[in-house]
């Protein structure tokens, strides 16, 4: 059997991972990490890894789609540019929008902004980017002059002290954590982390400072203060290639370490412990993520990081400096092209002098937007009142990932004019839509995309992209040349965009990003791209790792960078006797954005397959709720029903839901709808980490737990459908009597035929209710019901979906446990390799009393390594029972 093999890049976080796909005759496809790319010399994450099982999908966009019907591309492209272009001609070119993400390709976005900026001639056009790294683009362009990461990955394996702020990096970033793990290991590297939480990322810390939420500058002023104090300023340095230390200094004056103590709400200990390693380690790395850019303060947090490593002199260097972690594959790329509404292009801004006329004289447009557009949550509050009236979405859920979406959906409702670009119709944005284009998807299309650590990769298609699916740059390009702008969309492919692109990069020869290399790119160059780092001006390619501003010489025009004054801002919501409790969002494990993607892996659901909710022990103990409780959340009209997780490493007083379930996949559970529109005056990036609830138990009159091969929503106020081999698991529960089960056991089978075969178990007094659906012998569906949350061994539940059984199995089945199989593989720890703790327990038994001595027999952890904090705690049981 012939076999091809593609080297592409991963589809998901900001890492940027090189893959190697493999196709057979038949269709399979095989995917492996690709142990030549820099960014993760061969390891994967469980998503990562997963990615083949993502590429069919039963409800993909064949079509273009106007009305609820199928059109042909020339009616659908036709009816995009003749509403566009009639909104523009009655209302101006304001009245207009894009809003794009960082899934796209550097090509696509390049052509967007294009057509924005220089072709309609406004700048309103935003990405979901906006909700992720905003405010590290703010930050770096005050404290650089551009929005520049100056380190490289490898910092974490050079580092002395790695300093990770509201960065969850063993989730969200794992490969980038087993790099550090093994640093840790091997040269005694010492791990900070600071995060509200007690994530699974702190079992691998030294310090964990569980500091209150959005308090982060007070903690960093508070270090510079000390910093000073202690004579660990680098005053040489500060002198030859900075500007307005003093006024910094003077801000970071006010927070001696009894106030940083009481707006942190830190022990003293902890906080002079780490300030005395951040002092005595020059080669230190502090990277951060979501936890300092979701915040109305993000860009001060950004400032004040880099603050403390401007003061001594640690940018630029091996082993130091701050590492801005991005969130989508593309981030990066995105805000290069000018995919954000207050740049123009290529780092170059609206106020600059002259910018905007040469851009405009490069493009030969015929207009040039002369000022900021409307940023990401300014868009859809513009399209609510009426000022946008046509907008088009790409390959992007604003209805669950933008703050306060009750109202974005009661926007696009009223809007004129809504399109939107993605490869599904389960996309609950899609269907606000009036018309809907077909996109080719990741492994379909051809493009590049650019890492957190300013690594441009490609982005192979190694598919064919399905039915009449194409590009997202070309369905731009399609739509300018119906507006009358052929010559400046004529492309014959994603490499003249990408040439184009670099030539624009060195215009004028005034910035950092150079991609000179690139403009004289031919196709053979294009399609052989190996992983490079920007800048790479002509004649330099390929060119060796490069970190930026080791010599002190900066992007702003005097070549010294700035200290920026970060007074302290509290987060605006305050707790009260209403809204009792502080919410956090954020990431599970195996899981991506709105579930559009990941949420169709059954292995990826295996770990965590519900919304739930984090609560500390005393608050569970003083509103009643237990574990495996459902709990309400509630803001105003929104209500979020989700599963009551009891943790210590939940903070009193706060909770934490993760951001991914939209109505495709749960009943309530839209945590956005609880989160106020509350922005970053700089960056405009909302404040996702620190919103006000109210929480009470769910009063469930009973709990269910079904598999099911039909796609069904089941009748009931709390549900959360994630598939399984063969079908769909769910969880369910209700305030309101379950009557007649029988029928509602009926309505979860779907279409059920007099050939089918129900065995039930029923205990009244109990109420205790089990059933099982046989269609030619195979399991159908299985239902249990009870008054408490249901106990049954999901796993091996989920196991027999679609299976023939024997009478033994039934019987098992029917119990919702077989005490072998369960002992064999017990819960699931590892989801790349599909490990449960049954076996770990086994390789334990047999003697493996090391993580890495049970990846070797078991497997678990051998891959991303995300589990390797679940297997070590599995040991440390172990351990402790023995000595007992």
């Amino acid at each position: 059997m012939n076999m091809r093999t593609t080297k592409t890049t991963c589809a998901y976080c900001g890492v940027g991972c090189g893959m190697l796909v493999s196709v057979n005759d038949d269709g399979a496809v095989t995917i492996a990490g690709d142990p030549t790319h820099p960014a993760n010399q061969g390891r994967l994450c469980a998503k990562g890894a997963s990615l083949g099982e993502t590429l069919s999908h039963p409800r993909r966009l064949l079509r273009p789609r106007m009305a609820g019907r199928d059109v042909a591309w020339a009616a659908a492209l036709g009816e995009v540019a003749a509403r566009f272009t009639a909104t523009i001609a009655e209302h101006g070119p304001e009245s207009v929008a894009f809003y794009v993400s960082g899934q796209l390709s550097t090509e696509d976005y390049y052509v967007a902004n294009k057509l924005m900026k220089g072709y309609v001639g406004a700048a309103n056009i935003d990405t979901n980017s906006r909700l992720c790294m905003a405010s590290s683009v703010a930050g770096h362009k005050r404290a650089f002059g551009e929005d520049i990461v100056p380190g490289v990955y490898g910092d974490l394996d050079q580092a002395d002290l790695v300093v990770l702020v509201g960065s969850n990096l063993a989730w969200c970033h794992p490969v980038l954590h087993q790099r550090l793990v093994a640093a840790r290991a091997t040269r005694g590297t010492r791990v900070v982390v600071i995060d509200p939480r007690a994530t699974a990322t702190c079992d691998d810390a030294d310090l964990h400072l569980a500091i209150a939420p959005g308090s982060d500058v007070a903690l960093f002023n508070g270090l510079l203060r000390f910093l000073d104090d202690a004579q660990f300023c680098h005053r040489d340095y500060i002198a030859a290639h900075t500007r307005d230390f003093d006024a910094a200094l003077s801000i970071a004056r006010d927070y001696d370490i009894e106030t940083v103590c009481d707006i942190t709400q830190l022990a003293r200990d902890d906080v002079m412990q780490f300030y005395h390693w951040f002092a005595a380690n020059a080669r230190t790395v502090t990277a951060y993520s979501q936890g300092v850019n979701q915040s109305r303060a993000g860009t001060d947090k950004v400032n004040a990081i880099i603050n403390c490593h401007l003061a001594t002199a640690r940018i630029g260097l091996p082993g130091a400096g701050p590492l801005s972690l991005t969130g989508q594959p593309n981030a990066m790329g995105g805000r290069e092209v000018g995919g954000m509404a207050n740049t123009l292009v290529a780092h170059r801004e609206f106020d600059e002098p002259g910018a905007a006329a040469r851009v405009q004289a490069f493009w030969n447009s015929p207009r040039i937007a002369s000022r900021a557009g409307l940023k990401a949550v300014e868009m859809f509050e513009a399209v609510a009142d009426g000022r946008v009236k046509a907008l088009w979405i790409m390959a992007t859920n604003p209805l669950v990932s933008l703050p306060d979406s009750g109202a974005v959906a009661a926007a696009l409702a009223q809007c004129p004019f809504v399109v939107v670009s993605d490869i599904s119709a389960e996309s609950v944005t899609a269907q606000a839509a009036h018309v809907v284009l077909p996109a080719a998807g990741w492994g379909e299309k051809d493009g590049t995309v650019t890492n957190s650590e300013r690594r441009i990769s490609r982005q192979r298609a190694f598919v064919a992209a399905p039915g009449e699916a194409r590009p997202d740059w070309w369905m731009v390009c399609e739509v300018a040349k119906r507006m009358g702008h052929g010559a400046g969309f004529d492309y014959a492919g994603p490499a003249d965009i990408l040439r184009e692109y670099a030539a624009l990069t060195c215009l004028d020869g005034t910035r950092v990003l150079d991609l000179g290399a690139l403009a004289s790119l031919d196709a053979r160059g294009y399609e052989e791209f190996t992983p490079q780092q920007w800048p790479l001006p002509a004649g330099c390619m390929p060119r060796p790792e490069r970190r930026l501003f080791a010599d002190g010489n900066y992007a702003h025009a005097d070549g010294r960078a700035r200290f920026v004054a970060t007074p302290y801002r509290a987060p605006l919501a305050r707790r009260d006797k209403q809204h009792a409790f502080v919410l956090n969002s954020g990431r599970m494990r195996d899981q991506w954005h709105t579930l559009t993607r990941s949420g169709r892996v059954a292995r990826l659901a295996n770990h965590t397959a519900e919304p739930y909710v984090d609560v500390h022990p005393d608050d569970a103990q003083r509103l009643g709720l237990n574990l495996a409780d459902i709990a309400e959340l509630r803001r105003g009209a929104q209500r979020v029903l989700a599963r009551v997780r009891v943790t210590a490493a939940q903070a009193p007083g706060t909770l934490f839901v993760p951001m991914h379930f939209s109505a495709a996949h749960a009943s309530s559970a839209l945590i956005n709808g609880l989160i106020a529109a509350v922005t970053d005056p700089l960056s405009g990036q909302p404040e996702s980490k620190a919103a006000t609830v109210a929480m009470q138990r769910y009063g469930a009159a009973w709990y269910g737990y079904a598999i099911t091969a039909a796609t069904v929503t089941p009748d009931c106020a709390y549900w959360a459908r994630m598939p399984c081999e063969g079908g769909w698991r769910i969880e369910c529960a209700d305030s309101r009597a379950l009557d007649d089960i029988d029928a509602w056991f009926a309505r979860l089978c779907g279409d059920v035929t007099a050939q089918d075969e129900w065995v039930v178990y029923r205990d009244d007094a109990r109420g205790a209710w089990r059933g099982l659906s046989l269609r030619e012998g195979r399991v159908h569906a299985a239902l249990y019901v009870a008054r408490e949350p249901v106990s049954v061994a999901r796993d091996f539940v989920n196991s027999l979906l679609g299976v023939v059984i024997t009478p033994a199995q039934r019987m098992a089945l029917l119990a919702g446990r077989d005490q072998d199989a369960c002992d064999e593989q017990g819960a699931l720890v590892c989801s790349c390799r599909q490990v449960g703790a049954g076996r770990i327990r086994a390789a334990m038994q047999a003697g493996h009393a090391s993580v890495s001595a049970i990846a070797n027999v078991t497997g678990a952890g051998s891959q991303c390594g995300g589990c390797r904090i679940d297997v070590q705690k599995l040991l440390d049981a172990r351990l402790t029972e023995l000595a007992h």
